[in-house]
This record gives structure tokens, sequence and C-alpha cells, in this order.
């Protein structure tokens, strides 16, 4: 059976159960455990090729039950049991979003609602999420367990916040690609399911910025793994067919007229993948939606990205007064204040100003780039 197939179907699998009278806890190890019997090459012959989700929810109901029976302290709810459920078509009833919704609880910290989103809805096993995340898989396991015992008590049926939904996946889609799991892939596919659940124009702003943002991927890096700037990136290699379906999911957005921050920024990004080369780029109106971004949201990123923005349009000396409003202790300030310095021809303030960036950066690629960059000015000062 299709892994893909199976990982879709697994929100509305694990809702079935819950309403049958599993806890949230019980009914997705149950999931996990008919999955990876499933990978483990008993896939239930056509029974489970003609009804997957039936077939699933069949073999997901017998651990269920057979991790029941094996718990005295579970007796209790045994006895309310009637029995297991013939095999056959399931009700049409569709309890996915309210599993994103439980999945990205307020009570959950950001790291266990990514977490616990990447098994519930996106039917990841624990080793996968662990790989993805580069820590071991004990680790997750218990992150997982901690978010589930947390959510045990929360009821499906209860309104949720689209708005945290957002959050985890977009959390998600910035982890990028590490391990087996391409979490940018798992995280466009987690919005297009929701898409189709949840009429909000925020979720269809959300996935066209995750769109028109992996279009560019195949331009981002060097064969050696080597970070290459938007200006420099050879755009013949965006994806075009990408930037077309987000630009067009997103004008269906804003035609709606209730403007939310994923639709402002993926309207940054539309204008970007619209410019043929970088210096045909139309920042005065990128600019311009960065003011509307910051109206939306009071964030010190969308500051400082707009202080670039002001820099491209007006000018290193706009640029600079601009960022001057920002608090310097805003991760990448002291990249931004390089970059425009070096515009600006101050290049050895640019130069001492990218080393120090390279010290903060996070990460490798971040880091060799920043280094590179303070490197190629300094040789130009001697």
């Amino acid at each position: 059976m299709d892994e893909t197939v199976l990982r879709s179907i697994v929100p509305g699998v694990i809702a079935v159960l819950v309403r049958r009278g599993a806890d949230f806890a019980a009914a997705e190890d149950a999931v996990q455990e008919a999955l990876a019997e499933t990978v483990r090459g008993r896939p239930g012959g056509e029974e489970s090729v003609r009804d997957a989700k039936g077939w699933l929810i069949t073999v997901a109901w017998r651990k269920f039950l057979d991790a029941t029976r094996a718990d005295s302290a579970r007796r209790a709810r045994e006895e309310r049991v009637e029995g297991e459920p013939a095999p056959g078509p399931v009700p049409a009833a569709d309890d996915t979003l309210q599993l994103y919704f439980l999945c990205a609880h307020p009570s959950l910290t950001p790291a266990s609602a990514v977490a616990l989103t990447l098994s519930a809805v996106g039917g990841l096993t624990t080793r996968q999420i662990a790989e993805a995340y580069l820590v071991p898989e004990a680790t997750m396991a218990q992150r997982i367990s901690r978010a589930k015992r947390t959510v045990a008590g929360v009821r499906l049926d209860r309104p949720g916040d689209v708005a945290t939904v957002l959050r985890v996946l977009y959390l998600v889609f910035n982890e990028g690609y590490s391990g087996e799991v391409d979490l940018v892939a798992e995280a466009i596919r987690l919005t297009r399911q929701l898409a189709v659940r949840a009429d909000h124009p925020e979720v269809a702003g959300l996935l066209a910025l995750m769109l028109l943002h992996h279009a560019r991927r195949p331009a981002r890096t060097t064969p050696e793994g080597s970070l290459v700037p938007l200006a420099e990136q050879d755009r013949s290699r965006w994806d075009t067919g990408a930037i077309a379906e987000g630009v067009r999911i997103l004008q269906a957005a804003l035609a709606r007229d209730r403007l939310g921050e994923y639709q402002a920024q993926a309207a940054i990004a539309a204008l970007h993948a619209d410019a043929p080369r970088a210096e045909e780029t139309d920042w005065p109106q990128i600019v311009e939606w960065y003011d509307e971004l910051a109206r939306l949201t009071d964030n010190p990123v969308v500051r400082l990205n707009r202080a670039v923005a002001v820099g491209e349009a007006d000018g290193p000396r706009a640029g600079l007064a601009a960022l001057a409003e920002v608090d310097a202790a805003v991760p990448r300030h002291a990249a931004v204040a390089a970059h425009l310095h070096e515009r600006e021809g101050d290049l050895a303030k640019a130069a001492r100003l990218y080393a120090e960036a390279a010290h903060k950066a996070s990460g490798l690629a971040e880091r060799d780039h920043l280094t590179r960059r303070a490197a190629r000015l300094n040789a130009r000062l001697r």
C-alpha cells in the first residue's frame, strides 16, 4: 500500500478511534503500530487496496483492543467496548481539522506541537521525526509522549485556533530538510490537507508562501552546499509551476479582502518571483507590503527585513536609518548592517560586521557564507 496514501488518512483514523472510546494517546499509538505492520509487509490483501482507511481503522482498532486487554488498569474501558466493528466502508465524518487543532493546542510548547503534528497528522514514525530533527529516537519518543499526555483530556469537538495551527505548520516548513523526511515537502502536504478542510484566507496565504519559497529551493545552494543569496541565484532553476500555483492561490486569498500576515509575506515572495532579474525587483512595492506586514504583526524580524527593502528602494543610507529602529539583538541584525554598509562603500566596517554576524550564525552554511563575505572585503582592503 502506498505510504503517502496511508499517511494522508492517518488523522481521520485516529479521530475514528477516539470517537469509539480510545483516548488520544492510545489511539495514536494504535495507529502507529498499524502503520508499522503495513510497512513490514503485511498490507491486508485486496481489502486494504479497496478501502485503505477502513482497513487501517480495523487493524488499529485491533491494536487498541489488544493493548486495552493487556492493561488491567483499563478494564473499565474494555467493558464499554461492544466488540470489534466489522470491516467495511467508513462513515464520511472527517475530524482531521479538529485533530490539527488538538496537536497545536496552546498548552503545548512549539517543539512538542510540531512533533505531535508530524506524528498524529503527518503519520510519521518516531524514528523519522527524530532523524529529521537530528535528535535520538528516545528523546523524540519522550517529547511526543509528554505532548500526548498534555492533550489527553482535550475533546475533539471544541473549536480550535487556526492561527496556532498555521504557526505550527510554518515551524515545520522552516525546519527545512534533514534525514529521511523532507520537512519542507511534509509541511506543504499538510497545509494542502488543511486548506481542503478550512476555508480560511490565511491557510491559503500560508500555502502560497510555502510554494513560492519552495520554488526557489533548487537555486539556493551550490552543489557543494554553499548558500547562494537571492540576488545571485540562477532564476532559470526556479520552479515556475510552483510559482504559478502559489500566485494563483494568493490572488484568490487576497480577493477575499481579509489580509493576514501569511498573505502579506506571500505577496512579498510573489514580487521576488515575478522579477526576471534581481535588478528588476519592485522594491518600492515590497516596502509597501512590509509596511502592511508591520501593521499586522509586531515582529522585529519584519522590521529588519523591511530595512533591507528600504535600502534597495531608497538607498543604503535610508536602509541604515530604518535599521537603526530595530533592536541590535535581533538575529541577523549584524548581517543586514554589513550588507548596507557594503553598499554604502564602507568596506572596513562591513567586513567587521560580516565577521561578527558569522560568529553569531546558527547554521554552518550561513556561517561559511558570512565568513567568505568578510574575507572577500578584507582582501579588497589590502
